[in-house]
């Protein structure tokens, strides 16, 4: 079975940064696309980035470009998430996805796992 497991949540002062990381297993890497989507409490998810698995071509909504920096390290089964100068509005449960492109990453992911909580306090 695809399990995808995020790690590095928590609560951080805004302008502060995190990293979050998704361990993947039952699948290799470059089998999927992999990306992060958000969603906090009464509101719809949110496409956040992806990583493509043939070229390493990349994928910011908006709302991530210049601030968050997404790699993978497929020797690990592992993607990153690098959040920098976290804002308020960024607080949210984030999930990594996988699937076979980035469209299904983004808006309906075959494989996305457990989050992790990130609270951005003002």
């Amino acid at each position: 079975d695809v399990q995808l497991q995020a790690f590095g949540g928590g609560l951080v002062q805004a302008g502060g940064s995190l990293r979050l990381s998704c361990v993947g297993s039952g699948f290799t890497s470059d089998d999927y696309d992999i990306g992060w989507i958000r969603q906090a409490p009464g509101t719809e998810r949110e496409k956040v980035t992806c990583i493509s698995n043939s070229d390493g071509g990349i994928y910011y909504s908006d709302s991530a470009k210049g601030r968050f920096t997404i790699s993978r390290d497929n020797a690990k089964n592992t993607v990153y998430l690098q959040m920098n100068s976290l804002k308020p509005e960024d607080t949210s449960v984030y999930y990594c996805a996988a699937d076979s492109s980035w469209s299904n990453v983004l808006n309906s992911p075959r494989h996305w796992g457990q989050g992790t909580l990130v609270t951005v306090s003002s």
